[in-house]
């Protein structure tokens, strides 16, 4: 099995190359729904960050605030640093787990999505990198469209590695740019034939 670690920054195209690469069959992975899996209510992680956090970052229905826990830790990167603390374990030990079942399965490619791929040191558990990425204009529209204020972009940005960065280091780089057609031709270029 051929496996890959897809990363890049925020808004630059992790969502989209995972609907295109599920639409060709590709076994997909993306470590963000995981992450919200592992604060649903009752979980262990979610208890764990509210003891760290406080009460109000979990709703009388006892779901986690999401907001609220924003506020707190892209504000302070030692909170960040705690919760990361708390989350990335989880978070590898479920991926590695699903990767070993596809492998199990025969599957003949599987993409792991990790955001911070390059900051938790997974690039070893890879057979290749990509990075997705597009211009910081590109970007800033694109969340824009999601409601994100400038000053919530700067946040999240700092929070990860510079883009520039992941692109170097990554063994492919998919700029996204154009449209979807455009992102799915050079997704072509990086995978083995099935």
């Amino acid at each position: 099995m051929k496996t890959f670690g897809l990363t890049g920054g925020i808004g630059m195209g992790k969502s989209a190359a995972a609907a295109l690469l599920r639409a060709r069959g590709v076994a997909v992975v993306d470590t963000d729904d995981l992450a919200r899996q592992i604060v649903a209510p009752g979980q262990p992680a979610l208890a764990e960050a509210q003891l760290a956090f406080g009460p109000d970052i979990v709703g009388a229905d006892g779901q986690l605030r999401r907001a609220e826990l924003a506020r707190i830790i892209f504000s302070d990167p030692a909170a960040r640093q705690q919760l990361e603390a708390i989350l990335h374990p989880r978070i590898r030990q479920l991926w590695t787990a699903q990767v070993q079942a596809w492998r199990a399965e025969g599957q003949p490619v599987a993409v792991v999505i990790i955001p911070l791929l390059f900051e938790t040191q997974a690039e070893s558990s890879f057979d290749a990198v990509v990075c997705v990425a597009c211009s910081a204009a590109t970007q800033q529209a694109r969340l824009a469209i999601r409601g994100w204020t400038p000053e919530q972009i700067a946040q999240r940005n700092a929070a990860q590695g510079p883009v520039g960065e992941k692109m170097r280091r990554a063994n492919f780089v998919i700029w996204t740019e154009g449209g979807l057609d455009i992102h799915g031709e050079q997704w072509s270029h990086i995978l083995p034939p099935q």
